[in-house]
């Protein structure tokens, strides 16, 4: 199954046998205490600086979230995606929780977007779910509900379940643009989360067939040396039937375990892009 997503000039298609999609998640100023208050004060061009950074080392999608308080985040997230687009003709997923945003972002967005994200909660869903059909997006589903987050695959798999049969059988968005996010929470609280999350990949994979997406940095939040522990989760996730993720994609540690899962798993042929990366990665240097 591939989920399509298209800027003005280019087509990104995830599917298992596809490339792995690396989602950068820079353009976000959660964290980022210098960027928010930027932001706040009309300042939108660190912006310019997060598409560069991400567009070198690789990413395949841009995530942009403009959640910064007291700020009109619908005309924010709309300028937002207007810049962006300036800079670069990677497709764009447009991430808030305000459903006034989403809807500037996706009427300011010229293409097929990957909405960042909806819950099985009837409100939001009802809320979300008729934009995305209106604008033929894909769409992010957590598979947590009204009563929090599932703590095992079994329950994670339920609320799949649920979320196929209202997302598709009652709003009838195709399933190639559900993209089911597994939930990927950080090892350091539990240690078994990690576990659970990629036994809940590989059951979503082997009985619905959809494409996934989580925040491949939760894993790793609170302990030292994150991106090794977040890589390592990476090619794991992939071998799992992960296909994307939200990720730094800065970081050459976790780009490069995306890369080399991609070519030890078949999904290219003959090393091509490990090489070529390798070979442009050379030319950088020197």
């Amino acid at each position: 199954m591939h989920t399509v997503l298209n800027s003005r000039s280019r087509q990104v298609v995830i599917g298992p046998d596809q490339p792995f999609c690396i989602i950068g998640e820079r353009i976000n100023p959660t964290g980022r205490k210098a960027f928010a208050e930027a932001l706040r004060a009309g300042d939108l061009s660190e912006i310019v600086t997060d598409v560069e950074d991400q567009v070198a080392m690789g990413a395949h999608v841009l995530d942009v979230n403009m959640g910064v308080p007291l700020t009109d985040e619908a005309e924010l997230l709309s300028s937002a995606i207007a810049l962006v687009q300036e800079h670069t003709d990677l497709p764009i997923c447009i991430d808030s929780s305000v459903v006034e945003a989403l809807e500037a972002g996706l009427r300011a967005y010229e293409g097929k977007a990957l909405v960042n994200s909806v819950t099985c909660e009837r409100e939001r869903l009802e809320q979300v779910l008729p934009m995305v059909a209106e604008h033929g997006a894909a769409v992010i589903c957590l598979v947590n509900d009204e009563t929090g987050i599932p703590q095992t695959a079994d329950e994670r798999l339920d609320v799949c379940a649920r979320l196929v049969e209202i997302v598709h059988g009652e709003y009838g968005i195709p399933l190639e643009d559900i993209v089911i996010d597994p939930l990927a929470m950080t090892v350091g609280a539990d240690p078994q989360a990690v576990v659970t999350t990629l036994e809940t990949i590989r059951r979503i994979r082997e009985t619905f067939g959809l494409n996934m997406t989580l925040g491949a940095s939760n894993v790793s939040f609170g302990l030292p040396n994150r991106h090794a522990l977040n890589a390592a989760f990476l090619v794991a996730a992939s071998y799992a039937g992960l296909t994307s993720a939200i990720m730094d994609a800065r970081t050459a540690q976790t780009v490069d375990a995306c890369r080399a899962a991609d070519m030890l798993f078949g999904r290219d042929e003959w090393g091509a892009s490990w090489i070529a990366a390798h070979r442009r990665a050379q030319v950088a240097s020197a």
